[in-house]
């Protein structure tokens, strides 16, 4: 029996953040209308990991975290090796596992790795409930610079991008510090691609009044 053809997906960037705003905007004004004392902006990493799996299963998303990246998927043990934050596969389909390509019981519809999209998420906020975050500028450098190098030298991976969640005073803040940003990794020859910028107004509660979703497209070496 042949194989089944292989169809390349086509990922749409734009169409991720308009989700991921819509659905944290919807989250902002639930908050607002709630009164609650604590908005977006005072959730953990993690926490903002699973607010935002909900909205992007919403959408329609297949949505599959931690996942390993292919070069650590031979190793023999499932704790090793590194991985990635989010896995997505269009219309909800199952990310096919590591050990189908030597089976013959692949679940139907499966996305292999290579055309699933592959998202490194990095949450920064300004101010935190502890005042100004006198990590902020440190956060948005090396940890994500270093995300974006894992993502770039995986030969087997053919999306990939990188989704900054800023939380700032204003706009402004948000638009200048991701400029600052993607030019040093333009100076670190970082592959990085021009973003897809969603900018939201929230509440002010800590100090932070904007919401920035940025999703830069990262191309390997």
């Amino acid at each position: 029996m042949m194989d089944e053809e292989v169809v390349p997906v086509d990922w749409s960037l734009a169409e991720i953040a308009d989700a991921l705003a819509d659905g944290l905007a919807q989250q902002a004004r639930a908050d607002r209308s709630a009164q609650t004392v604590r908005g977006l902006d005072s959730l953990s990493e993690l926490q903002m990991h699973a607010v935002m799996e909900s909205i992007l299963q919403s959408a329609g998303f297949g949505v599959h975290r931690e996942q390993r990246y292919p070069l650590a998927r031979g190793r023999r043990r499932r704790s090793e090796g590194e991985r990635c934050d989010f896995v997505l596969t269009p219309s909800g389909r199952p990310l096919a596992e590591e050990e189908a390509a030597t089976t013959l019981f692949a679940p139907p519809q499966s996305i292999e790795p290579a055309e699933a999209m592959w998202l490194e998420v990095k949450v920064v906020a300004q101010f935190t409930e502890e005042g100004a975050n006198v990590a902020y500028a440190s956060a948005l450098q090396h940890p994500v610079r270093r995300d974006v190098a894992k993502l770039a030298r995986e030969e087997q991976i053919r999306h990939a991008a990188l989704l900054l969640v800023l939380f700032t005073a204003d706009q402004r803040t948000a638009v200048h510090d991701l400029g600052v940003w993607q030019s040093r990794c333009a100076e670190h020859s970082l592959p990085v691609q021009a973003p897809y910028f969603r900018l939201l107004d929230i509440v002010d509660r800590l100090g932070n009044g904007c919401c920035t979703i940025a999703l830069f497209r990262i191309k390997g070496w």
